[in-house]
């Protein structure tokens, strides 16, 4: 069921808290492009920071990468896009909307009823061109997938690092679609990142392992804090898998718009090893030293979406509660994900002791944690405000902490309030945060 009420409210939250903006709005915005703003951006690279430490830096099989957005043209030949990264489109002659007619039940436009024109293919990739000549030969793409990158890499690491199988490559990084039917905020968007990982494995090995990273990404997004309930895993029909692919499932969210997809899971089998060593000058294979020969790793492929990933949890979040006359709305988000972790606040802006307590707390806490000085409101609104961004813990000082040298450390989800000594702050923080 769509909850288009909960959509309105987290696009107006993210715009009024400093969460996400739309691009280029003072010239009117450009469509389907969003900025991620100082709260926007540190809970990306948060939920980011997160993947690269469970997926490369807790495991030693598992290198990281981070390739150039321009490639070689030719490496879209060899991998297919150039031939078949396409959408089938139709025009309605009233109108003169566009669809894809994958998504249209019948032959008229869905808008209006009007005659639709012929099908027109419409090549995905976005277009640019290198050096000051604007020609042919001067053509490249803005990569539509990260997973190209670690594939034409796959010797260099090889050789760089010796790996035995299995192992994996992993990226996080922009990626570039030129989509007709974008929309639902940021969850389908012409520019958008991704964390991928191609892992290498034996193709005996294929299906087990394949299984495997299904069970270990469903169980990270639960890590992320997200809602058992709200997940939920599709394994594709053989129509709709990619003419590479021996299987894949989704991993899929329960958007306030519906179940979509959070990251797939694919056994994309040999193909893009196969066709780059077609394609190139260079034989993609690794060297079995059990069996005493070469062979072509099966690639297993958990590929997920960043931008999706910001929205899932800012919608899984996101609560409503009732005190007294008011409604409160707090982020309920992981510790690890919040964008700010702590809230100094001074009940009297104007007790310049108090005012110098606070900014000498700010600055101690700030060497462990994100922390956030503010006193621009009364601390019934600046309590609000951290509510609604989500901030775990508010630490207030007031009269009595000039005297007493404790101040009151607040709990985002209970409200419950602590007086803790200063000097045992940083112990206190750290132990809830673990």
């Amino acid at each position: 069921m769509k909850d288009n009420n909960l959509m309105d409210k987290l696009v107006s939250l993210c715009k009024r808290r400093g969460f996400i903006f739309h691009g280029s709005e003072v010239y009117g915005g450009l469509a389907n492009t969003w900025d991620y703003g100082p709260l926007g951006v540190e809970l990306k690279n948060n939920i980011k920071s997160f993947w690269w430490k469970t997926v490369v830096n807790n495991r030693s099989d598992i290198f990281g990468l981070d390739a150039a957005i321009l490639m070689h043209p030719d490496v879209w030949k060899a991998s297919g896009h150039a031939q078949n990264f396409t959408d089938n489109l139709v025009d309605c002659k009233n109108c003169k909307k566009r669809f894809k007619l994958d998504d249209l039940k019948n032959k008229k436009c869905p808008e209006c009823g009007g005659e639709l024109t012929d099908t027109k293919k419409f090549n995905l990739m976005l277009e640019t061109h290198l050096g000051p000549v604007d020609d042919s030969a001067s053509r490249v793409y803005l990569r539509p997938e990260t997973a190209q990158g670690i594939f034409v890499n796959f010797l260099n690491v090889l050789n760089a690092m010796r790996p035995k199988l299995p192992f994996g490559i992993a990226q996080i990084g922009k990626a570039f679609r030129n989509e007709i039917t974008p929309g639902n905020f940021t969850f389908r968007t012409r520019e958008f990142e991704q964390m991928e990982i191609e892992y290498f494995v034996l193709p005996e090995d294929a299906e087990k392992f394949h299984k495997e990273w299904i069970d270990r990404r469903f169980s990270w997004y639960k890590d992320l804090g997200i809602k058992k309930e709200n997940l939920r895993l599709r394994v594709h029909e053989k129509d709709e898998l990619a003419h590479y692919a021996k299987g894949c499932t989704d991993i899929e969210y329960k958007f306030p718009f519906g179940w979509s997809e959070l990251e797939g899971v694919a056994n994309r089998g040999d193909f893009d090893l196969k066709q780059h060593t077609e394609h190139s000058a260079k034989v993609f294979e690794y060297f079995d030293t059990v069996k005493n020969e070469k062979i072509t790793p099966y690639i297993i492929e958990p590929s997920g979406g960043v931008d999706r990933t910001v929205l899932a949890v800012l919608a899984d979040s996101y609560h409503e509660e009732k005190i007294k006359d008011e409604i409160r709305v707090v982020l309920k988000l992981d510790k690890k994900l919040a964008p700010t972790k702590v809230a100094v606040l001074p009940l009297l802006k104007k007790n310049s002791d108090i005012v110098k307590m606070s900014h000498a707390i700010t600055d101690d806490l700030s060497t462990c944690f994100t922390v956030k000085y503010n006193d621009t409101a009364s601390i019934g609104k600046l309590y609000r405000r951290q509510d609604e961004v989500g901030t775990p813990y508010c630490v207030t000082v007031d009269v009595d902490s000039l005297t007493d040298k404790k101040v009151t450390v607040r709990d985002r989800d209970t409200m419950a309030q602590d007086r803790v000594g200063i000097e045992n702050l940083k112990n206190y923080l750290f132990e809830e945060f673990v």
